[in-house]
């Protein structure tokens, strides 16, 4: 069974900076696309960023240029670096991954929450 757990939410002052990750464990073949989405209370869930396992990566227009999305292989782990942040990236964050087993299957971590004051 593949478990994603994120850690790295917080509270932080608008301009701040946060480090986001998430790991990957159980028994799997291999990670194709790890990605982070988040959802703000009352709005629907959305993209943030992906990377896929040949380095493609892609951003929310709201993402570019104050996030990074990397990626760790050899540790099955995904971070965003978010800078610059700003009231309205208040929002619990998840991580998804898209995972080889016996089939690929698309994974949830249960969510960091990201507060920022104003």
């Amino acid at each position: 069974q593949v478990q994603l757990v994120e850690s790295g939410g917080g509270l932080v002052q608008a301009g701040g900076s946060l480090r986001l990750s998430c790991a990957a464990s159980g028994t799997f073949l291999r990670i194709n696309v790890m990605a982070w989405y988040r959802q703000a209370p009352g709005k629907k869930r959305e993209l943030v960023a992906r990377t896929s396992s040949r380095s493609s990566i892609t951003y929310a227009d709201f993402a570019k240029g104050r996030f990074t999305i990397f990626r760790d292989n050899a540790d099955n782990t995904v971070y965003l670096q978010m800078n610059n942040l700003e009231p309205d990236d208040a929002a619990v964050y998840f991580c998804n991954m898209e995972v080889v087993t016996t089939y690929t299957g698309s994974y949830w971590g249960e969510g960091t929450t990201v507060t920022v004051s104003s």
